[in-house]
């Protein structure tokens, strides 16, 4: 029989959103005509905007005629849509990044997931706690993670983001190799002003670590001192990579588009010491593992550029962040104390003192049929906490918050 990797069989069985899931529908089995209202999974509900739809209606039409028919694309992306990620999301912004430093793909969960492959089974690696589940159980995977005890991993360092520290992770003691940074935060809605992350560059730049960069949710920003890329801060490109997404942006959770900039100052070094651009190893990684984002797919996302597209992907935010405002004042004026929601879509719930995240999610089941997100399912560090989203349609928030209100602890 073949020979498995051992470092599968590590992982829990199951991820947390399928755990999730079942117990939601054993609860819908025996309670039948039920209403439950989800706000667990960070997905969408908006429509793709009218511009990204009609974009794909036109490329469709591309690929039935012999002339504008598109088979196998560029693996980094069609330079159409690299340049106006390049000029929209940088260069009018003052960064200067330009077309080929940029790697679109089928979404940051995959990228965030699969950089791994291009950095060595022996780097440490260090994560903010609570984090999103894919970058710990994806270096578990590569055999970076050590063993499971007591809900931790032993070779990740982890670095806890409670209500104790305001949610601003420290700088690590020991130095990482890697260091994975999600701002605005999934899970807890919280986010670093320029200054604090900062802090975080100035850190990899002295110690030589890489900084992985997660700014899925950079378009629910508004807070001038927030940072919309790690690459407004000096120095940034020679330490840091960072990972979009149009899914929370613009709806594409289905269709599936993002990218990642790898800047060329950025290297690593080999085990001789000789420096390798990192772009370069991940350029050969996706010519090798991918073939692209679809050419239907990356005309919607082009789309998202053009004047109609910005208006429409604002509405769609400007309406994901009145339910988060819901939320947050709804839950407040029940006295549950919350955090979050203000340039992120995620509310993260203070549990009621004793009440464990799981025992809190199984409270909002049973009594208020609200489906949310247990905190520890995030790590150690989420344990008395709970993540709501503010993804859902305007009426089931408006009835999630009078259910929560009427709450009886």
């Amino acid at each position: 029989m073949v020979r498995i990797n051992d470092n599968f069989t590590k992982l829990p069985a199951s991820y947390l959103f399928t755990d999730i899931a079942r117990k939601v529908e054993a609860f819908a089995a025996s309670h039948p005509g039920e209403r439950i209202i989800r706000m667990g999974i960070g997905d969408v509900t908006r429509p793709i905007c009218r511009a990204a739809i009609d974009a794909m209606k036109k490329a469709v039409d591309d690929e039935s005629h012999e002339r504008t028919f598109h088979g196998y694309g560029p693996e980094q992306g069609y330079a159409f849509l690299r340049e106006k990620i390049a000029e929209h999301d940088y260069r009018k912004r003052g960064i200067a990044i330009s077309p080929d430093e940029i790697y679109v793909s089928d979404g940051a969960k995959s990228d965030t997931g699969n950089i791994g492959d291009i950095l060595s089974p022996d780097c440490r690696v260090a994560v903010t706690d609570p984090v999103y589940p894919v970058y710990v159980d994806t270096n578990v995977m590569a055999g970076r993670a050590g063993k499971l005890k007591d809900g931790k991993w032993s070779e990740i360092i982890y670095l806890p983001c409670t209500a104790d520290n305001d949610f601003i992770p420290a700088l690590p003691s020991k130095r990482p190799d890697i260091i994975y940074l999600c701002y605005p935060n999934n899970p807890t809605g919280t986010t670093l002003t320029h200054s604090q992350l900062a802090e975080w560059v100035d850190y990899a730049r002295k110690k030589g670590s890489l900084i992985l960069f997660d700014s899925a949710y950079e378009a629910y920003i508004t807070s001038p001192d927030v940072p919309r890329s790690i690459y407004e801060i000096p120095g940034a490109k020679e330490v840091a990579i960072e990972f979009r997404s149009f899914s929370k942006t613009a709806g594409f959770t289905g269709l599936r588009c993002g990218y990642t900039v790898i800047p060329s100052e950025l290297k690593g070094v080999d085990k001789d010491g000789k420096e390798v651009p990192i772009g370069a190893l991940w350029n050969r990684r996706q010519c090798t593992k991918f073939n692209g984002a679809s050419y239907v797919t990356q005309r919607a996302a082009e789309a998202i550029y053009t004047d109609e597209g910005q208006q429409q992907v604002k509405e769609t935010i400007d309406y994901y962040m009145t339910n988060a405002r819901l939320l947050r004042e709804g839950l407040a004026s029940a006295g549950i104390t919350t955090f979050g929601g203000v340039n992120a879509p995620y509310i993260w719930v203070k549990t009621p003192e004793g009440t464990t995240s799981w025992q809190f999610f199984d409270l909002l089941l049973q009594r208020c049929r609200v489906v949310g997100t247990p905190g520890v399912g995030f790590g150690p560090s989420g344990e008395g906490y709970f993540r709501l989203t503010a993804f859902g349609e305007r009426d089931d928030t408006l009835e999630a918050v009078e259910r929560l209100a009427n709450l009886k602890i």
